[in-house]
C-alpha cells in the first residue's frame, strides 16, 4: 500500500463501484442511446402524490419529522402490508428509510459481527455483496442459475454452517424477474426457523408480478415474523426513484438497534418525498395498475422478440427485468454490453455485476417507452447477428 492509500479505508479501496452505475454514466447527456440500463420506471410520479408534495411545500411543511418517520405514514404502511398477511406495529416496527438500499445497510450493520456469514442469493442487487462484505462478514454465494435463477430450500440448507447469521432474498428479483414459488418459499421458511436465521426479503418489486400471478411474503408463514425483516418502498411501483424512500419492517427487537443506526446516519427520509408516498398508499392504486399492465405489455414483447432472435430467455413472472443469455455471440457478458453500447447505441447491463452464474447474460429494463423499445430490440438483434447499425 502506497502512502496515498494508507490513508483511506481498506475495505472501501476493495469494494468495487456499482456495475449499474458505471453504464448509467455512460449515457448521461447522451441523447442517441437508448438505455435499457437503470432500473427506473419512464413514468413520472402520479401526480396526485406530486400535487400533495407540492402543497406541503407550499405550506411550508420542510422540517425533520420524527426518526421513524411521518405517523400517519407508518400507520398506512402497516395497513398496506396486510394485503400480504404481514402485521406489524407502525409504533415500534416499521421504520421510514431514504430508500430501500438505506434499509439494507441499516438491517446489515444491525445483525452481523466480524466473521459470521451471510448466503446471498445470487444473480441478486448490486449492493447486496458489498453490504455484506463492508460489515467483515463472509459472503456466501449461492448460484441460482442450476434451478432457473430462483433459490431452493435444499440449496440454501447446503450453504449453512454454524456461522451463518442471514440470507438474503429478492422476489420478484432484480436482475432476472423470477418470482419464488410459494411452496418453495415455506420450505426455506423451515430452514430459517430450523436454523434461526433472519432473512432479509427484499419486496420492492411486490406490486409489479404478470399473469395473475400473486406475491407471497416469506414473512407471512406461521412464525416466520420472528425471523423476517421485509425491505420494501415506493421507488418501483409508484414510480419514485428520485425521491429516495423506502421502509422495513421487522420485530421490535430488531428494529431498536436498526432505529439507532438510522438516527446517526440519516436523521429521517425528507418530508415531502414521505407525504408524496402517504398519498401513492392512499389513492394511487388504479395508477400503480395502470404502470404494471404497461409493464406486462412490455414484457411480453421482450419475451416475444428474444425467441425470435433465437436468444434463451427465462420468463421474468415480476418487477421489469429480463435476462437474456447471450453466450451464443461467444462475447463475455461485459464484451457484448460495451459493443451494444458502443457500436449500436444502446444501453445494458452486463450480467457479471450481479454475481455468481450470471456471466453470458444480460440485464434489460423494459421500463422504457414503447416505441424506444422496439427500436433498442432492433439494434440488439442486429449486434446478435453482428450486422452493423446505420443511425
Amino acid at each position: 500500500m502506497n502512502d496515498r492509500e494508507d490513508r483511506f479505508s481498506e475495505k472501501m479501496l476493495r469494494t468495487p463501484p456499482s456495475g449499474i452505475r458505471k453504464f448509467f454514466e455512460l449515457i448521461i447527456g447522451r441523447d442517441d442511446i437508448i438505455s435499457l440500463g437503470v432500473g427506473e420506471p419512464d413514468f413520472a410520479t402520479p401526480w396526485a402524490m406530486r400535487e400533495e408534495a407540492w402543497y406541503h411545500l407550499e405550506q411550508g411543511h420542510t422540517s425533520y419529522t420524527s426518526n421513524w418517520g411521518l405517523t400517519e405514514l407508518r400507520k398506512e404502511i402497516g395497513n398496506y402490508l396486510t394485503k400480504f398477511d404481514l402485521h406489524y406495529d407502525p409504533n415500534k416496527e416499521i421504520l421510514v428509510t431514504i430508500g430501500v438500499s438505506e434499509a439494507i445497510d441499516a438491517v446489515l450493520r444491525a445483525i452481523l459481527n466480524p466473521g459470521d456469514e451471510v448466503v446471498v442469493a445470487e444473480p441478486c442487487y448490486v449492493s447486496y455483496q458489498p453490504l455484506v462484505e463492508l460489515c467483515d462478514t463472509r459472503l456466501v454465494r449461492l448460484d441460482t442459475a442450476p434451478t432457473g435463477f430462483v433459490p431452493t430450500a435444499e440449496a440454501i440448507e447446503r450453504m449453512i454452517t454454524p456461522k451463518t447469521k442471514a440470507i438474503m432474498l429478492c422476489s420478484p428479483s432484480n436482475p432476472t424477474g423470477r418470482m419464488i414459488p410459494a411452496e418453495e418459499l415455506a420450505r426455506i421458511a423451515e430452514v430459517v426457523k430450523r436454523h434461526r436465521l433472519w432473512v432479509l426479503s427484499d419486496e420492492v418489486y411486490c406490486e409489479l408480478v404478470y399473469d395473475g400471478r400473486k406475491h407471497v411474503s416469506i414473512g407471512s408463514f406461521p412464525s416466520m415474523k420472528d425471523y423476517t425483516v421485509v425491505l420494501n418502498g415506493f421507488s418501483k411501483a409508484f414510480a419514485m426513484t428520485g425521491w429516495r424512500i423506502g421502509y422495513l419492517a421487522c420485530p421490535a427487537e430488531l428494529m431498536t438497534q436498526v432505529h439507532k443506526l438510522h438516527q446517526y446516519s440519516t436523521i429521517c427520509a425528507p418530508i415531502m418525498s414521505q407525504y408524496a408516498a402517504l398519498e401513492g398508499l392512499r389513492s394511487g392504486a388504479d395508477e400503480v395498475e395502470k404502470m404494471r399492465v404497461s409493464y406486462q405489455q412490455r414484457r411480453n414483447l421482450m419475451i416475444n422478440a428474444f425467441a425470435e432472435m433465437g436468444i434463451p430467455v427465462t420468463e421474468p413472472e415480476g418487477a421489469f427485468y429480463i435476462f437474456p443469455d447471450i453466450r451464443k455471440t461467444g462475447l463475455t457478458s461485459e464484451e457484448f454490453a460495451t459493443r451494444l453500447i458502443n457500436d449500436y447505441k444502446v444501453a445494458v447491463v452486463p450480467g457479471n455485476v450481479f454475481g455468481a452464474g450470471a456471466e453470458g447474460f444480460v440485464r434489460c429494463c423494459y421500463a422504457t417507452e414503447i416505441g424506444k423499445l422496439k427500436e433498442a430490440l432492433r439494434r440488439f438483434r442486429l449486434c446478435v447477428e453482428g450486422k452493423p447499425f446505420i443511425a
